[in-house]
Order: C-alpha cells, then sequence, then structure tokens
C-alpha cells in the first residue's frame, strides 16, 4: 500500500493487490452551474446571418447556373464565342435580378442543416412574418407586459397607501376639530 491507495494487503483478497486508474469514468466537462445566474444571458437570441456569407452563395448560385449553360451549350456544338455570349448574358441578367431582389430568398424547406446562414435568415423572415400577422409591435420587448402589469400593482398600491393617510388625516382633523369644540 502506498499513500494510502488500495489494500493494506492483497491477502485474502483474491486479487494481486496492484491499483489502476478507472479509465471508464467520464468527469464532466463543464464545471459551472446548469443555469445562468443572470436570466438576460438566458434569453434566445437568434443567430444572426453574415451578409458576406449569404452574398458569396448568391454569387456562387449565378456561376453555377452559367455553368450549367456553359456545359449545356458545349454538349450541342455551339461556336465558342456564341457560348461565352450567352453565358456573359445570363451571367448578366442574373446578377441584376439578384440586386433587384427578385430573387426571394431562401426556402427554409429546401435548406440542408449545413446552410446556417441561410436558415438564420429564413428564420428571421419567418419570425418577421408572424410578427406582423399578429400585430406585434416592431420594439416589443419580450416580458414588458408583465412589468407593466407590475407597474399597475405598483401604481394601484401606491394610490391605495395615498387614501388611507388622506383618511388617517381627515380622521385627525376629525378628532382635533371634535377636541376644540369640547
Amino acid at each position: 500500500m502506498a499513500d494510502n491507495v488500495g489494500l493494506t494487503t492483497p491477502r485474502g483478497s483474491g486479487t494481486s493487490g496492484y491499483v489502476q486508474k478507472n479509465r471508464s469514468l467520464l468527469r464532466p466537462r463543464d464545471k459551472v452551474a446548469p443555469y445562468p445566474k443572470d436570466w438576460e444571458s438566458a434569453k434566445h437570441r437568434p443567430r444572426q446571418p453574415d451578409a458576406e456569407i449569404l452574398e458569396h452563395e448568391a454569387k456562387r448560385g449565378v456561376e453555377v447556373k452559367v455553368l450549367e449553360l456553359r456545359d449545356k451549350l458545349e454538349d450541342e456544338g455551339v461556336d465558342e464565342d456564341e457560348i461565352d455570349d450567352q453565358c456573359e448574358a445570363l451571367r448578366q441578367k442574373l446578377e441584376q435580378e439578384r440586386k433587384d431582389g427578385k430573387e426571394m430568398g431562401p426556402n427554409s424547406k429546401r435548406l440542408k442543416s449545413h446552410q446556417v446562414h441561410d436558415l438564420a435568415k429564413a428564420k428571421i423572415e419567418e419570425s418577421e412574418r408572424l410578427r406582423k400577422a399578429l400585430g406585434i409591435s416592431a420594439d416589443y420587448e419580450e416580458g414588458s407586459h408583465w412589468r407593466k402589469q407590475e407597474e399597475r400593482m405598483r401604481e394601484s398600491l401606491a394610490k391605495r397607501e395615498a387614501e388611507d393617510e388622506e383618511k388617517l388625516e381627515r380622521a385627525k382633523e376629525a378628532r382635533r376639530y371634535k377636541e376644540d369644540s369640547d
């Protein structure tokens, strides 16, 4: 037995007395509290899409369509100058549509899980449509209803206290008046 680890003597234990580390033990990675101390950090904040990545994906989509046209025309045996002209015309048309905003963003049903920025943009657009459909103002803050209710309760409590104090003052005034008249 070294450093008070293991058996004092292996005799009668059915083992050799050799001590090994338990390598199957899974220690928790995080030693922090499971809940945050402040609830502001616990609020759900949607991930904001990166505009540069979305722009890159849109440009990439344009180039994919241009290359598909080029492959199709090359398979048909069209002249190289004609292919370049048609590809450039298609590229200009698609770029103009993209800049004008005619392309209606990503369809969230067709997005893959690795397209996180497209998914984030689609989710923000969906939330905006839902907010407009339900008539929720753009400056609405989550939980503000409860704050308003608390403020009303405080106001009514303050009003009630003021009324009680006023009644107490009137009672004191009536007593003084009664004492003066006696």
